[in-house]
């Protein structure tokens, strides 16, 4: 009896389970820790990617409002027979991305055309007067400009639309001097960002055009961004782009 009394109050070996018990729950709470730095590390690349993404969208269709402009006829652009001077090679070609995989533009319904169409006539909101989509530009978001001055992994393609707004029922005929624009920028883990806008011609965009052709490329760089730009679905407002900061001025 005094022998199992004994063996029952020796506490030999007790330090060392509370020591193991210790470990246990520092490395528990040091996988939390690092778990959670991990996720907030992805978080913040996504939030970046994302945000450069629709920077890229965005940039796409400044880019885009330049063509346009020298353009005389927009149903050419409707009819797929006028491009922009921003283009990747074929358009049927399949496009390897810098940041990861590849992408068919056109023209295929497994296309991002064809896609981009499907959803459009699935949605069938403006019956006869349906958008149909002409791509119009695509290439590496860092080829806008010489030299490298761009560095970014995206990839950007515009396509063009007669504004849906018109009730003629052709909307490969533009009578109102108002196409609309998609732009799709695709970037690394997946990102992508869409952007609409519509571009209005106006009676003073024809004057510039007369003007740029005189005054050369900088003029029309610095022109070019005038055309104002509306939300779709919304009464045209006066936006300027400011060449400045590349951002949108509204009155």
């Amino acid at each position: 009896m005094t022998r199992h009394r004994r063996r029952l109050e020796d506490e030999t070996g007790t330090a060392l389970i509370l020591a193991l018990m210790s470990v246990m729950l520092l490395t528990a709470l040091a996988a939390a820790v690092v778990m959670v730095s991990s996720t907030e590390t992805k978080i913040a690349s996504n939030y970046s990617s994302a945000q450069e993404t629709l920077y890229a969208a965005d940039g796409a269709v400044e880019r885009v409002l330049q063509d346009l402009l020298m353009v005389p006829r927009w149903n050419d652009i409707l009819a797929g027979t006028a491009t922009s001077a921003f283009v990747d090679g074929s358009k049927d070609a399949a496009k390897v991305l810098e940041a990861g995989g590849q992408i068919t533009l056109c023209c295929t319904s497994a296309s991002a055309t064809g896609q981009l169409q499907a959803e459009t006539n699935t949605a069938n909101m403006w019956g006869a007067n349906n958008p149909q989509w002409r791509l119009f530009a695509w290439g590496p978001l860092k080829s806008m400009l010489q030299s490298g001055q761009i560095d970014s992994a995206m990839y950007v393609a515009v396509w063009v639309a007669d504004d849906p707004a018109e009730t003629d029922d052709d909307p490969l005929t533009d009578v109102n001097g108002t196409l609309t624009l998609h732009a799709e920028a695709y970037g690394p883990d997946g990102a992508r960002k869409v952007l609409e806008v519509t571009v209005a011609r106006t009676s003073s965009t024809e004057i510039e055009r007369g003007q740029i052709a005189q005054r050369g490329q900088e003029e029309l760089n610095q022109r070019a961004r005038k055309a104002a730009v509306q939300t779709p679905g919304k009464s045209l407002t006066n936006m300027q782009l400011n060449t400045g900061t590349g951002g949108l001025a509204v009155q």
